[in-house]
């Protein structure tokens, strides 16, 4: 992004109250929820992870991925921030999460900054459902003179605002889309190194597990084939996908034949290389693009694109990128949703990595 030209920042809001109205028996999540008992916890929240993006642009897509983790795992409960006890064995060493969820510290950090706000009155399950948010549109821009809105026509669930920013002199992105993000969880008294190793995904899975996995927590295929848009960004550890460059048909040579440079058949398990090879720290649908090229890094990513069933969707997200945001940003509002504890369950921990 040139740093004299004129900026378009996609926002996309999202209203889908009717979506949380009963999110648990202990009552609805709510978007007002802090708004006198915390009103700055979203500036909190979002001022952290500007810094820890400015530190390590991976961050963003690291605390996404924690909230995936978190919320497939017996609900957006802030589960996989505690560590192991004498009673029970954590989500972290799990064999999706071990030496691969990262961030824990920077959610450790915001929370202390929330604290001292606001004590013991923000969960730390919401601060990770703001923070993935962030993650994902986190914009800084520095400007000469005030922003111009555009207010465009709007489908009934999606509105869409469009800023024009002229002459920034400093911008950090990732480009996302950004949604209204409904509060009110609390956190799980324990976690299960078990229901983590058997609820997450793996790279993998096969179409029908993916569909399924999905769907079991209510989940549509399009809400699917959405999520997995959040490997536009992010980088995978050669020993996830190995077995993709070698032993898979259906992939580009070229590409293959990039990845086995930095990842051979044995050894260097732990070596990097970008999800998305075109544009790896922005936030946009060149995933969906990639797919179509097979060149997803992932066996369960090329899946989505493997004369299957999402097969069409994957080709309307490739060139259509603010379709794919609008979905991106309604899925992320649904999983959010999925089994929060709420009213006088669980609780609200002081220090996210363990129970009070």
């Amino acid at each position: 992004m040139a740093a004299a030209a004129v900026r378009w920042l996609l926002t996309v809001a999202v209203v889908v109250a009717p979506l949380l109205a009963g999110a648990a028996a202990g009552g609805p999540l709510s978007t007002s929820f802090y708004n006198k008992k915390c009103p700055n916890v979203q500036g909190i929240v979002r001022a952290g992870m500007a810094s820890a993006v400015a530190a390590e642009r991976r961050m963003g897509a690291s605390i996404l991925r924690m909230f995936f983790h978190d919320c497939f795992v017996n609900g957006c409960d802030a589960s996989i921030l505690l560590d192991d006890t004498a009673t029970f064995t954590g989500e972290k060493n799990a064999g999706p999460n071990a030496n691969s969820v990262r961030g824990y510290e920077v959610i450790d950090a915001i929370k202390a900054q929330v604290e001292a706000s606001c004590n013991a009155t923000v969960s730390c399950a919401d601060i990770l459902a703001l923070a993935a948010r962030d993650a994902v549109n986190l914009v800084r821009v520095s400007v000469h003179r005030s922003p111009k809105l555009h207010n465009l026509p709007c489908p009934c669930l999606v509105c869409l605002q469009v800023t024009e920013v002229d002459t920034p002199t400093m911008v950090t992105q990732l480009g996302g889309p950004t949604w209204t993000v409904y509060l009110g969880r609390r956190d799980a008294l324990t976690a299960s190194q078990s229901d983590a190793n058997a609820n997450l995904p793996g790279p993998g899975s096969s179409l029908a597990t993916l569909l399924s996995m999905f769907g079991s927590k209510g989940l549509s295929a399009r809400d699917m084939t959405a999520l997995s848009g959040a490997h536009t960004i992010g980088q995978a550890r050669c020993t996830t996908f190995r077995s993709r460059i070698y032993s898979d048909a259906n992939i580009n040579a070229t590409f293959a034949s990039l990845r086995q440079q930095t990842c051979p058949q044995s050894g260097g398990d732990t070596t990097l290389a970008p999800i998305d090879e075109q544009t790896p720290e922005a936030f946009d649908n060149a995933y969906y693009q990639n797919l179509m090229s097979k060149q997803g890094l992932f066996h369960s990513d090329q899946e989505l694109f493997n004369g299957g069933s999402q097969d069409a969707l994957v080709k309307k997200y490739s060139g259509n990128a603010g379709m794919f945001a609008a979905d991106f940003a309604k899925a992320m509002v649904r999983m959010g949703a999925i089994s929060p504890l709420t009213g006088a369950q669980g609780e609200v921990r002081l220090n996210c990595r363990k129970v009070n």
